[in-house]
């Protein structure tokens, strides 16, 4: 498992910035200030750093740009970094200029001057987030990212912020391990054993297999990994920090592999299926965060692992499954599976725990990129108040997330000659019609919140705080949530 770089945080020595190795960020604000470190390695640099920052570089440059003087005469460090910053950043700029940091420092050792900067701790969140580097399977000679050390006015108050934070981080580093993985590696089978380790933190785990969903009748979950050699499982985590009140639900689409099944997709980008268990990836990340930090809530989450296979086995357009809830759908598309994993195991979430509230995630249609592309996740409600708490949360992380409608006229399109239900209603609204064929399987009274993270939870370029590839986009909104709505 990739681990966060480690952030150390000391009290600021002014005498000791001469023989500081590697990079040093010294943070300064838009009007061109230089506090007493600044004012120290301006000396040191006979006048060099008071250049740039007088040059029209930086004032240019936009809040939370790094400038970099390379080779400073003067120093031993390799470089100065000049982190344009205001001495009291929103979250979400502390987060991105800590991420400016790790782009331009490299994996090389770093000391960050912050001195009375406030949100330093979030400073180095965004470092640690954005220093994250998925190399498990590269050969050869692997060099991790250094430690950085950040010198601060209150070291105690730093250290204790950021120990608040560094499991938000190591639950955003799992998902994302989880999400770049290859499925040759991260098979069902792999994907349960990875989530029994969250025991270690107390999460309670309990994996149930084939034959245990068969008597509960989960066919059609079973029906969409039939096709294949990989067992289907459903993973049930529980979190137990609160009182006696119902849990938050949260419920994940696991399919660790989505050929389309005999619906096959087309071969080009076919690759990109390995992040088809994204919404799962997340809600283990999650679960990671809240059970690293001691969460005082009650969160059980559910994830569905399948493999979406075309073999003799698989199940084909056409034929009619009948759901744990009892309702019968007919198959038209088999690679519109998602939603045959997720109905069964929402409904299963319900019957066994009577949740306070529902949550569940799905890289779950393509439509949903049309819509949003990739820079808002797409959120369906049956609760204003609920789905304007996760707004809220989603907003106050920095993590896109946008409103669609719900509606009975959508309905029309799901309906089915043979069956209850269809399993699609076609390209138009597809996003939409996949969101009410889920609302079917809400109970009366039951919260509920969709979140169709296709367009986010893997990416082809770079993003504010993560490389290319999974962004572990969700954990830091959802772990806000409950902080917000279920921690007293």
């Amino acid at each position: 498992m990739t681990t966060p770089i480690s952030l150390s945080f000391t009290e600021t020595d002014i005498e000791a910035l001469a023989a500081l190795a590697g990079k040093i960020a010294v943070i300064v604000p838009p009007e061109g200030k230089l506090d007493p470190v600044g004012r120290r390695l301006n000396r040191l640099t006979k006048g060099a750093l008071a250049r740039l920052v007088e040059a029209e570089g930086f004032a240019k440059a936009k809040d939370g740009d790094v400038l970099q003087m390379a080779f400073p005469a003067g120093l031993a460090a390799e470089a100065v970094l000049v982190l344009k910053l205001a001495r009291r950043p929103s979250v979400e700029e502390a987060r991105k200029a800590g991420a400016a940091l790790a782009k331009q420092r490299g994996k090389g050792a770093l000391t960050v001057c912050a001195g009375a900067t406030a949100r330093v701790a979030e400073i180095g969140l965004g470092l640690a987030l954005r220093a994250y580097d998925f190399d498990a399977h590269k050969t050869g000679d692997k060099t991790p990212a250094e430690d950085a050390a950040f010198m601060v006015s209150k070291p105690d108050e730093a250290q204790a912020e950021w120990d608040g934070l560094k499991p938000l981080a190591e639950g955003v580093f799992f998902t994302r391990d989880l999400v770049n993985e290859p499925s040759n590696v991260l098979t069902t089978v792999e994907f349960a054993e990875r989530l029994k380790a969250l025991a270690e933190l107390g999460v309670d785990i309990e994996v149930l297999e084939e034959d245990e969903l068969e008597k509960l009748g989960m066919r059609t979950l079973l029906a969409v990994g039939q096709g294949s050699e990989s067992p289907s499982k459903v993973v049930v985590m529980q979190w137990k920090g609160g009182g006696d009140e119902a849990p938050l639900a949260l419920i994940g689409k696991g399919v660790v592999f989505d050929t389309g099944g005999i619906s096959i997709k087309p071969a080009a980008g076919m690759e990109d299926m390995t992040m088809d268990m994204g919404g799962a990836g997340t809600v283990a990340g999650v679960m990671k965060a809240i059970a690293g930090r001691k969460a005082k809530a009650n969160i059980v989450a559910l994830v569905g692992l399948v493999e979406n296979m075309p073999d003799g086995r698989a199940q084909r357009p056409g034929d009619v499954v009948r759901s744990m809830k009892g309702d019968t759908v007919e198959v038209i598309n088999t690679d519109a599976e998602g939603r045959l994993v997720l109905c069964d195991v929402m409904w299963y979430a319900q019957d066994r725990f009577s949740p306070s509230g529902m949550i569940d995630l799905a890289t779950l249609t393509g439509a949903i990129i049309i819509s949003l592309g990739h820079e808002n996740a797409g959120v369906f409600s049956n609760d204003d108040d609920f789905c304007g708490a996760f707004l809220k949360a989603a907003k106050a992380e920095g993590e896109g997330a946008w409103r669609m409608p719900l509606g009975k006229a959508y309905d029309e399109k799901l309906k089915s000659r043979i069956a209850d239900m269809k399993n699609v209603g076609g390209r138009d609204a597809g996003s939409i019609t996949a969101a009410q064929f889920l609302g079917r399987f809400v109970k009366d009274g039951t919260p509920w919140i969709h979140l169709d993270i296709a367009g986010v939870a893997s990416v082809k370029s770079d993003t504010a705080l993560a490389p290319k590839g999974a962004t572990g986009w969700g954990v830091l909104a959802l772990d806000r949530l409950i902080r917000d709505r279920y921690e007293g």
